[in-house]
């Protein structure tokens, strides 16, 4: 089943089962596909959804980072329930082991000269996971073996 309409019938039981807050979130992620599938002036593929909830997913952490420096964590776990929502139409992230064997294997395939250059190592990691792991743990890792 397409994820476009694995959203779209988590919509329809939302509103039966009257779950405002998954129905709110649902009605939010719907109106950013179609925003999106105008602006593109076609239809919106898969991946094009995938990334769009990784960056709903993205905005939802930094409002906790806000939420919790400003002493309102009623709003931030708000902002998690959110996330373990919208976690559950992305695809399963990799663990922190197989990140770790990937950028090894990544390193060794670049010229001498580039495998101490941040910024080319995370370009061809993030190329290699093709979004099975978010930015910031990558970075942490990549960061790690590097020794930076």
């Amino acid at each position: 089943m397409s994820l476009l309409k694995q959203i779209e019938q988590d919509f329809i039981k939302s509103l039966k089962e009257k779950n405002t807050e998954q129905l709110s979130l649902l009605r939010l992620l719907k109106s950013a596909i179609k925003n999106k599938s105008i602006e593109l002036g076609a239809d919106i593929s898969q991946d094009q959804v995938i990334q769009l909830i990784k960056s709903e997913v993205k905005k939802r952490r930094e409002s906790i980072e806000a939420y919790v420096s400003g002493g309102r964590q009623e709003l931030a776990d708000k902002e998690q329930r959110e996330i373990n929502f919208l976690q559950i139409y992305l695809p399963a992230q990799m663990s922190e082991q197989e990140i770790k064997t990937i950028i090894a294997s990544t390193v060794e395939t670049l010229d001498n000269d580039k495998k101490q250059n941040f910024g080319l190592v995370m370009r061809a990691v993030m190329q290699a996971l093709k979004g099975s792991s978010d930015g910031q743990t990558v970075s942490r890792l990549v960061k790690e073996f590097l020794g930076q």
